[in-house]
């Protein structure tokens, strides 16, 4: 036994040397998965049990460290344009009256509580976190507001109708320098006394890597730059066109 050891000691250094080289590269491997794991970010954007557009519309963060939520963008795709708007902050619109017409005339209920000036979605998003916008029937009556919109019930007067309604977020996840961004689009399909809400994809698309987040910032540039709350590529009824975009 020991002669043959011997005589094969070369053989068993290289077998042994292969197999140490393999069962490091696989630890390597396992720690960098991990370390990449926890270096990127996972937002989730999720509407609730509801079929229809009076799900709300919840952002929850699975990642493995808090993320700043800075901005969320709301893009309403219609057959004559698209509408983006910055909706971080609540909708504190209010007119008499609105508490008492309820979901049965498809308007959103809204409570004089509710129009506090100092609600925000702006901050920090702890870890198994979630918020909510609100229902995405308050989101798209809000765009369909500032773009001049008459609504009927969940859907716009006239001839005019909506594809899809998409929402982003910017925010900052840890130590990164760079923004990181989110974003998941909704189909709306509508039906004879609601609107129907589908997700265009199976998953919240995200937007991480270093060519995303160079994107994500310059969207931040272009909503500081702006005045406005929103911006239109949006055909108005009167003729007029509004080609600021967001």
């Amino acid at each position: 036994m020991f002669d043959w050891l011997s005589r094969h000691s070369d053989l068993l250094t290289i077998f042994t040397n292969t197999a140490s080289i393999i069962v490091w590269l696989g630890f390597s491997q396992a720690l960098y998965m991990e370390m990449r794991r926890r270096r990127h970010p996972r937002l989730l954007i999720n509407s609730g049990k509801k079929k229809d557009t009076s799900a709300l519309c919840i952002i929850s963060n699975m990642s493995d460290e808090p993320v700043f939520i800075e901005y969320i963008i709301a893009e309403l795709d219609t057959s004559r344009g698209v509408i983006r708007m910055d909706v971080t902050d609540y909708d504190q619109s209010y007119t008499p009256g609105d508490e008492d017409q309820g979901y049965a005339a498809g308007a959103d209920r809204r409570e004089p509580a509710d129009l506090d000036p100092n609600n925000d979605h702006q901050g920090p998003l702890d870890v198994d976190d979630f918020i909510h916008i609100g229902t995405f029937d308050r989101v798209i009556r809000r765009l369909a507001r500032e773009a001049g919109i008459e609504m009927e019930g969940h859907r716009p007067a006239g001839d005019l109708h909506f594809r899809s309604l998409t929402i982003r977020l910017i925010g900052i996840y840890g130590p990164e320098s760079l923004p990181i961004g989110a974003e998941r689009r909704f189909k709306l399909t509508h039906k004879y006394h609601y609107c129907a809400l589908r997700p265009a994809s199976a998953d919240t698309r995200r937007l991480a890597s270093r060519w995303q987040r160079h994107k994500v910032r310059k969207w931040i540039e272009q909503i500081n730059a702006s005045s406005a709350s929103a911006r239109l590529s949006f055909r108005r009824l009167n003729g007029e066109d509004d080609n600021a975009r967001l």
